[in-house]
This record gives C-alpha cells, sequence and structure tokens, in this order.
C-alpha cells in the first residue's frame, strides 16, 4: 500500500479550499459573538461515558474507541461536540440564568452520513441553555437562518419537526419499546410496508396515525392538516402550536416533516434540519434536548444547532483571492518597512529566497514590489 494513500472518506483540504472554510469560520464565529454567544472549545479525545451520555445508540456507533495508556479506561474520539458543550454547561460553568455557548471544530465518525459525505467533518454551532421555551428555539433558528444567508445561500430551507407527535403516539397507543424501535426505523426510511406492518396489531386510532405521518411533510398547510387528523392529545396539540408559531416568523423557507426522527433518542421537542438543492445531506441539524445535561448534574434545558462547515464553504460562493505580491530579501530598512506596512494592510508578501528569484509561485503572485524613482511600490506583474 501507497503510504500517502489516505483512509477511506478522509480528506485533505488544500490551500484554496481552506482558505475559504477559515474565512468562513471567522465571519460566523463572529456573528455568534454579536450575538452573545460565548466560544469554547472542548478537547477531541474523552472517556467514553462522558462523550456518550444522553446520545442514545447511534452515537455510540459512530464512535471511534481507543484504551487510554495512562488510565487503562476506554476513550471515545468525539462523533459531536454538542453532548461536550452540554457537559461544560452543567458542570464547569454551573451558571444559573441562561447561557449561550458556541464552538467549531473537527469531529471523527465511524462511517461516512451519506456517499458524498467525509469522516472527518468540521462542525460549528451555537447551544442556548437555562431557557424551556419556544422563544429559545425562535431565537436559535433565526440566528441559523442569519448564518445561512451570510454563507448566501439563498436557497437554503428549513425542514422543522417536533419528536413529540410520534413519542406520544407511541406511549398513549402503548407500543412496546422494541416495536418503537422497529416504527421510529421505518418512518425514518419512509418505508410504508414496513409501516404497514408493523402497525398491525395496534389500535385502529394509534395505527392510522403513525401511517399517515409520512404524508404529513410539507409547507406550513401541513399543520392544519395534522391538527384535523391527528389524535387531540394534549401533548400532540401542543407541538403543533410550537411549529406554527416557529413556522410563521422565518427568514428562510419552512417545510414541517411530522415523520423525521432523526435524533429521536437525543431530542425532547422541536427539530429541525437545513437542507441546500445542491446538496443530498443537511447542511444544518438542531432541536431541543432538555435531558442531555441530566448526566452531568444539572438538567438544564438546551437547544442548538451544528452547521457543517466543509459542506458550507464548498455551496457558498468564493470570492477571488486576492493576488501576492513579489518582494526582494530586504536590503534596506525603507524595504523592510513597506513589507510590514504591507502585510500590516492584510496584503500576502512572498519575499524571494537566494535562488529562486524568478519563481512564479504557480501564479499566484500578480504583483510585485518594485524600486521606482527612490520609492518602493506596487506594480503588476
Amino acid at each position: 500500500m501507497r503510504n500517502w494513500v489516505l483512509p477511506e472518506y478522509i480528506e485533505d483540504i488544500l490551500p484554496p479550499e481552506a482558505r475559504r472554510i477559515e474565512s468562513l469560520r471567522a465571519r460566523l464565529l463572529e456573528l455568534f459573538r454579536v450575538h452573545g454567544y460565548e466560544l469554547v472549545m472542548p478537547p477531541l479525545l474523552e472517556y467514553l461515558e462522558s462523550l456518550l451520555t444522553g446520545t442514545g445508540h447511534d452515537m455510540d456507533l459512530r464512535t471511534f474507541k481507543l484504551v487510554d495508556q495512562l488510565s487503562g479506561r476506554t476513550m471515545g474520539l468525539r462523533a459531536d461536540i454538542t453532548p461536550q458543550v452540554a457537559r461544560i454547561d452543567a458542570h464547569l460553568l454551573n451558571r444559573e440564568g441562561v447561557t449561550r455557548l458556541c464552538y467549531c471544530g473537527p469531529v471523527l465518525h465511524t462511517l461516512p452520513a451519506g456517499l458524498t459525505s467525509t469522516r472527518e467533518p468540521l462542525q460549528i454551532g451555537a447551544e442556548i441553555y437555562g431557557h424551556a421555551g419556544i422563544d429559545s428555539d425562535l431565537e436559535i433558528q433565526r440566528l441559523l437562518a442569519q448564518a445561512l444567508k451570510l454563507c448566501q445561500l439563498t436557497d437554503a430551507r428549513l425542514d422543522i419537526g417536533h419528536v413529540a407527535v410520534f413519542r406520544t403516539l407511541a406511549q398513549r397507543g402503548g407500543v412496546a419499546p422494541a416495536l418503537e424501535a422497529d416504527l421510529f426505523a421505518a418512518l425514518q426510511a419512509k418505508d410504508a410496508s414496513a409501516l404497514q406492518a408493523l402497525t398491525q396489531g395496534l389500535d385502529r386510532t394509534t395505527r392510522n396515525a403513525i401511517l399517515l405521518l409520512p404524508e404529513l411533510y410539507g409547507g406550513p398547510e401541513v399543520i392544519a392538516r395534522a391538527g384535523r387528523e391527528l389524535p387531540r392529545h394534549a401533548e400532540i396539540k401542543g407541538a403543533l402550536a410550537d411549529l406554527e408559531r416557529l413556522s410563521g416568523t422565518q427568514d428562510v423557507a419552512v417545510g414541517i416533516d411530522l415523520a423525521d426522527l432523526r435524533g429521536y433518542h437525543y431530542h425532547s421537542g422541536v427539530t429541525f434540519a437545513a437542507y441546500c438543492s445542491r446538496r443530498p445531506n443537511a447542511i444544518a441539524l438542531g432541536g431541543r434536548y432538555d435531558g442531555v445535561g441530566k448526566a452531568f448534574g444539572r438538567a438544564r434545558p438546551a437547544t442548538g444547532f451544528t452547521l457543517y462547515l466543509l459542506e458550507l464553504a464548498r455551496l457558498a460562493p468564493g470570492a477571488p483571492a486576492p493576488g501576492c505580491i513579489r518582494a526582494p530579501r530586504p536590503s534596506e530598512p525603507a524595504l523592510a518597512a513597506e513589507i510590514a506596512r504591507l502585510r500590516a494592510a492584510g496584503e500576502v508578501v512572498i519575499q524571494d529566497l537566494p535562488g529562486h528569484e524568478n519563481d512564479n509561485d504557480e501564479g499566484r503572485c500578480t504583483r510585485a514590489l518594485v524600486r521606482s524613482k527612490g520609492k518602493w511600490l506596487v506594480k503588476k506583474t
């Protein structure tokens, strides 16, 4: 095997794309900062119990595991940063009021999310802790909409759901845990024939409601249909009221999907995913997850979202990189001062090295610093 071959679904990020990613990362973190979100930097590696706390079985399967040579305990390479941020809020910051946090960093997945996905996504996101009402869900979704606007994704849309709808149907219908798991998998796969078979033993009301869920996808009018045709349980009515408020106050196209149970074992209320017509996979995921902090000692209400930075950088229109400036090696104070001034202004200045004065830097330098009439001036090459 060639030494330079990378594992499947792992890739190097080369200079032009790395520049776009870094530019986008800085602008998004600044957007979060001015909205009051404080940056945290959790470690890439943690003890496995901490990483998987409250995240359900799915995250366990996606997490790379290894043995710590110092303690002998099993450790994991994080597959998601959100549980780590919940740990920081619950156990380290220990604040009583509302806390807004943001983060950015790589995660590792044992398997890719799709055929075009990487196993080393770059996550960037924001979370609100300490507020249980719909207003914090609304704030976090509006922040996501602004982030998508900053990325100039004019064709982005937001699909919103609520885990309380299916969860209430399962609980009120007396669905056994094993069957609930099978129904969940069938709904995620949009497998109508499997749903028909799995619901055979349920009461008529519960069965009809579960079979209806895959059809409850579309615009905000879906909420009205769900209110008419689903059982009138208080939990379902409350969930639909939340969805109605959220769908009517967004700055991005909104869809409703009551069969999308992504993160069902992890989320506790509203869920949402952002899509772009040019990508098959979600470019952002989010929702309410009130129970995660409980295992860390404080059951704080929480809502937030995660964006996939690599996907965003490939979708967002990139500005052409300004050409570099080639400069001779400093031979006098005036030249050194002019190079320093240009760099302080944000220009990229590349100084010649001995023996390479005629290199073209693969076309990167479109200008040169030359001496003209006793002054150092930048001129096009």
